[in-house]
């Protein structure tokens, strides 16, 4: 991340660590945040396109396009039009990767029904212990978070002892998510370098988010990848950022509009979530 160094006057530095005191904030990220503020440029901000209850329901028609949701965010995840494989979102290159292995990079034209994106900046850095399960990755991320109740993004990169991941097949007219993932691609993977990318999800966002760790994988040769359902992995290094901004953009399309999006999707993605 670049450093930016400059001359200020006694009264805006007496400020600011003032602020960073009664706030608990770093003066690096005060600054940063009123940068961005005055540039009107996104910082600590997690954009969403629709809500996992739409999603649950099979509203997987387009809402934004790629190239729109390049503009917030150069790092993130999502899916495409009828759930036709998982994205990831790295280095500001967007990636969908199909459920026959394959992957590719969308045209700016192309419409997103789901995603999540930040521009990521990470607030600490730090080398991974060993792990034998995605439970037990997990667990450690959540170790490094502090709090329950703001966002996180994370970003993983090493080699991967095993990998086994997920990717949705493109959905048939009228299927739920449930449905839908219920015929997914699975595969595994040994030894294969890569990066592993996501975001954690407070529990009160459950309405319209995807509560806790929800993570994809690319590897560095750009040929395998997916939604992440389990690793093995040591020697692998973290990068957190806390978020605490959180903007969605709601569907006005006629499938969203008439879905009844009042129920608990909280079995639902639990079952997405898993292998079958």
């Amino acid at each position: 991340m670049p450093t930016l160094t400059c001359e200020i006057s006694q009264s805006l530095w007496t400020a600011l660590q003032r602020k960073s005191e009664e706030t608990g904030e770093s003066v690096s990220h005060l600054v940063s945040r009123a940068l961005a503020d005055s540039l009107q440029v996104e910082h600590g901000t997690l954009f969403q396109v629709s809500t996992s209850g739409a999603l649950v329901e099979g509203v997987f028609g387009g809402v934004v396009s790629v190239g729109t949701l390049r503009e917030h965010g150069d790092f993130g995840l999502g899916t495409f039009i009828d759930l036709d494989g998982e994205m990831i979102v790295l280095d500001g290159e967007v990636y969908q990767m199909r459920s026959d292995g394959t992957i590719r990079i969308p045209d700016d034209r192309e419409q997103v029904p789901f995603a999540i994106v930040t521009h990521f900046s990470p607030d600490a850095t730090a080398a991974l212990p060993p792990f034998a399960s995605f439970k037990a990755l997990t667990a450690d991320l959540d170790a490094r978070r502090g709090t329950d109740n703001l966002f996180f993004a994370a970003l993983i990169r090493g080699r991967f002892a095993r990998l086994h991941v997920r990717i949705a097949c493109k959905a048939d007219a009228h299927e739920s998510l449930v449905e839908a993932t219920g015929h997914q691609a699975e595969f595994t993977h040994t030894d294969i370098d890569g990066t592993l990318l996501g975001f954690w999800t407070p529990a009160f966002a459950k309405g319209f988010g995807i509560p806790g760790w929800h993570l994809h994988f690319i590897s560095d040769d750009r040929k395998h990848g997916g939604h992440v359902l389990d690793c093995t992995a040591e020697g692998l290094t973290v990068a957190l950022e806390h978020i605490d901004d959180f903007r969605v953009a709601i569907p006005e399309t006629a499938a969203f509009l008439a879905a009844d999006l009042s129920g608990d999707t909280t079995a639902a993605l639990d079952k997405a979530e898993r292998a079958h």
